[in-house]
């Protein structure tokens, strides 16, 4: 156990586990102290099955997993919240010096008014002209290395603006020389993700402006694990209702049991998903939208289109790999080549996995509803996905999620 503790630590620092608590979000800092431990066990329950140390229950290695774990989660629920409270009593506190007095900056300032708890405290900013907003004005660009010896500061705040970058040089050789250090806020930053990743080739330095979490694997890896989970459960306890829904799919109309369609997945390939048929078979499979008050929709598929009975084939899809419980819902091919050409970033989508159900649909974006809204939310999904943000969807998917605003049409003529 002594072995295991050191591991453990080990394995905690080089996920980064260790460090401020100024920034960081702490539902994704609880998944990461699950997994960590989850795998951990899992690990330490190999190595005692290899070795024959039987002497030792897996209930209790279970349950030492889920006290350890929230014994760290409440430890560090309890830390925050006393760093935030004394923070906003004026202690703890980072004190930074802004370099410019563009659209950045004040922008700067205003997400510390709207944040207290992060504890950060500006002291000025430099600048070649004044602004009102910014606070104190502590001299020019260059009279930089003097405004840093007389300022006892924390950080320097560069946001410079684009023709202001040949400042660039100079503000990083004083902030080095006086040995303080240095955050930069690009004068393209309303063009970043929430993540990018630098990689190196040579002397040059590449920023991936569409790298996400899902690019770690150990990420991927438990969204992977929790859609086989959670679809191969889903099928066992819903089969009883897929042979009910199937059963009156058949006696509403004539064709098969499933709908078939081409929608565009991970990477813009081209997959089958499924549903329930909840229309009259027809030849405007491949590019007909569906609307509330659809004609082409059976009584019965009416109903099961309300409740959005009709998805739940997708689980096959799910245990498949072509989708994920969570993810921006999938297209035909015949809306994806038009909206690519109207719609800013519309193929990032593709990015990852489509979903049964996701941030726009819990939102109220689905069906008949803006495009450029869906996108909005679909981009910030992906580029703060978390296990915990997952989680999140599914629950209000389950309790509240299913019931869509389609209106049951019971006259709905059949034979049209």
């Amino acid at each position: 156990m002594a072995i295991y503790s050191i591991a453990i630590v080990f394995v905690y620092r080089i996920c980064r586990m260790y460090g401020s608590y100024r920034f960081k979000a702490m539902g994704e800092e609880n998944i990461s102290i699950l997994a960590i431990n989850g795998l951990g066990v899992v690990i330490l329950m190999a190595i005692m099955y290899v070795f024959r140390m039987d002497d030792f229950s897996r209930g209790v290695l279970m349950l030492y997993w889920i006290i350890s774990s929230l014994t760290i989660i409440i430890k560090r629920f309890i830390v925050r919240h006393i760093l935030h409270h004394y923070r906003r009593q004026g202690y703890n506190q980072k004190h930074v010096i802004i370099v410019g007095n563009g659209h950045h900056a004040f922008q700067y300032i205003e997400d510390l008014k709207r944040n207290p708890q992060f504890g950060i405290i500006v002291e000025g900013y430099v600048s070649k002209v004044e602004k009102e907003g910014l606070g104190k004005c502590l001299g020019s660009y260059e009279e930089l290395e003097h405004i840093l010896q007389e300022n006892e500061i924390d950080e320097l705040v560069v946001a410079l603006e684009p023709h202001e970058i040949r400042f660039m040089k100079y503000i990083i050789g004083c902030a080095d020389k006086e040995g303080v250090r240095l955050s930069l806020i690009p004068f393209f930053n309303d063009y970043f993700p929430s993540n990018v990743r630098i990689e190196k080739l040579g002397k040059s330095k590449l920023i991936d402006m569409r790298a996400t979490p899902l690019d770690n694997i150990l990420g991927a890896t438990l969204k992977r694990v929790m859609d086989i989970v959670g679809s191969g459960l889903g099928l066992i306890v819903l089969s009883p209702l897929f042979i009910v829904v199937a059963i009156g799919v058949k006696i509403s109309s004539p064709g098969p049991v499933l709908f078939k369609q081409d929608r565009i997945g991970l990477n813009k390939k081209t997959f089958k998903m499924l549903k329930f048929r909840s229309m009259q078979v027809n030849d405007n499979e491949t590019t007909g939208w569906s609307t509330d008050k659809d004609p082409r929709k059976t009584r019965f598929g009416s109903i099961i289109r309300k409740f959005s009975i009709d998805e739940f084939p997708q689980l096959i899809n799910v245990l498949k790999g072509d989708m994920s419980l969570v993810g921006p819902r999938p297209e035909v091919p015949y809306y994806v080549r038009q909206f690519k050409e109207d719609v800013p970033l519309y193929l990032v989508r593709q990015q990852v996995r489509p979903g049964i159900t996701g941030w726009a649909q819990i939102n109220g974006l689905r069906g008949d509803t803006s495009i450029e809204e869906r996108v909005k939310y679909d981009i910030w999904y992906i580029e703060n996905w978390s296990l915990w943000l997952d989680i999140k969807i599914l629950w209000k998917t389950v309790f509240g999620g299913f019931l869509n605003s389609e209106v049951i049409d019971i006259n709905n003529n059949e034979h049209k």
